[in-house]
């Protein structure tokens, strides 16, 4: 059987760059005042992010496959994920934010305004993927049903 995960990791991203950049133009806007800065802001995140949340989407994928039952508990694995997401995406635009508006500040009163709204759309973004199967190996209804 051929591995799509690739495929769905990269559409997941897709996915969620899209909200989270809407996201952060919008706070960096009502953050600086300026909109000019939300858009720049915003943009520029787009390449760092994607490539970020690919790599985090791999190296939880990896995961997945443990044997360890906690660690494929959906709840609380998308709650690990969406913390550790949460902390790299925050760093990332913290620091482009501090660049493009040449304000330490700045930087640090966007990323920290975000980490609210970006734990609910990301909570939320992964609930829906979970429930989309594009990518995924059938699993038996055993299966299914200790991993909900």
């Amino acid at each position: 059987m051929r591995d799509n995960s690739h495929k769905r990791h990269i559409l997941k991203a897709i996915s969620w760059r899209l909200v989270g950049s809407i996201d952060t133009m919008l706070v960096s806007w009502f953050i600086s005042g300026d909109p000019m800065i939300g858009l720049k802001v915003g943009f520029s995140e787009v390449a760092t992010k994607m490539l970020l949340y690919y790599l985090h989407e791999r190296v939880w994928y990896k995961i997945n496959l443990s044997k360890d039952k906690v660690l494929r508990e959906s709840r609380k694995r998308h709650l690990a994920k969406t913390v550790t997401w949460r902390m790299v995406g925050t760093i990332d635009t913290m620091i482009l934010a501090w660049i493009i508006s040449g304000d330490p500040m700045t930087g640090l009163k966007i990323g920290f305004s975000e980490v609210a709204t970006k734990m609910i759309l990301y909570y939320i973004h992964e609930r829906v993927w979970y429930k989309v199967k594009y990518g995924l190996p059938k699993k038996t209804e055993e299966e299914a049903s200790a991993y909900e």
